[in-house]
């Protein structure tokens, strides 16, 4: 089925690696002109040529600290200048460390407030009046099945990231009418380099990492984890305008895990 993307241009921050990689490649094979957004220049440069190697497309590459909210709206010019004012932005960004609701530290509720939540709705902020004009934009955030079902251990992840749902669909409902779409995909168990060291984190008490893999993968009714490919396609649909009269969802790519 062709998407309609052929010269849309996306942003895909975090888009060096993982799942935010497997989008921007969906999007990319599309059609679309993609621009990563991540920190490492150095994964940064060898995602764009594996992108470029895949799709015969142009990629371009902005190394920014998606933790440092100034760095990502001083980049809005540079990402302008790269392809030109995005038709489709993609949330990404990585996850805040491990933590309990028993043990409180303001300091670091503040520092990953601004870092999970500032730099999507900055450039959301900068772009969303361009594609409110010509009635045309896609914001999709990725997110987590925490957010309908908390996670054990992950307290900061859980109440930020439902947080930063909830602020896409009130967003949703306000741009609807525009031709702008708002959605929010919750992955559940994947294969990435922050799900294997999440797994080697519960690797304790006498369980070793295929003991913890082997007991997640047991929750997951598909009976294996996903791979970014599979969920870089689900992105790609909802970037499209086949997806035109999909927006203000929380939508889980799970294998079955919510049920």
């Amino acid at each position: 089925m062709d998407l309609l993307l052929r010269d849309r241009a996306a942003l895909v921050m975090g888009g060096s690696s993982g799942l935010g990689l497997g989008i921007a490649t969906a999007l990319a094979e599309a059609g679309a002109r993609v621009c990563l957004l991540a920190r490492d220049a150095g994964r940064l440069a060898a995602a764009a040529e594996r992108l470029r190697q895949a799709s015969g497309a142009g990629v371009g590459t902005l190394a920014v600290d998606l933790a440092e909210p100034e760095a990502v709206g001083a980049a809005i010019g540079d990402i302008v200048e790269r392809i030109g004012t995005p038709d489709i932005l993609i949330g990404n960004g990585g996850g805040p460390p491990p933590g309990v609701a028993t043990r409180f530290d303001p300091a670091l509720w503040q520092a990953q407030a601004a870092k999970m939540l500032l730099p999507t709705m900055t450039l959301t902020d900068a772009f969303l009046p361009a594609m409110r004009e010509r009635r045309f934009g896609r914001i999709i955030m990725v997110s987590s099945t925490s957010v309908v079902e908390p996670i054990p251990g992950l307290v900061l992840s859980n109440a930020l990231r439902a947080a930063l749902a909830n602020w896409g669909r009130t967003l949703a409902r306000e741009v609807a009418r525009d031709g702008v779409t708002v959605n929010t995909l919750m992955p559940g168990r994947f294969d990435t380099a922050r799900a294997r060291a999440l797994t080697e984190a519960r690797a304790k008490d006498g369980l070793s990492v295929e003991d913890v893999r082997r007991r997640d993968i047991e929750t997951i009714p598909a009976g294996r984890f996903g791979t970014p490919e599979e969920f870089g396609a689900v992105a790609a649909f909802l970037a499209s305008p086949r997806a035109a009269y999909v927006t203000g969802t929380l939508i889980p790519v799970d294998g079955g895990l919510l049920g």
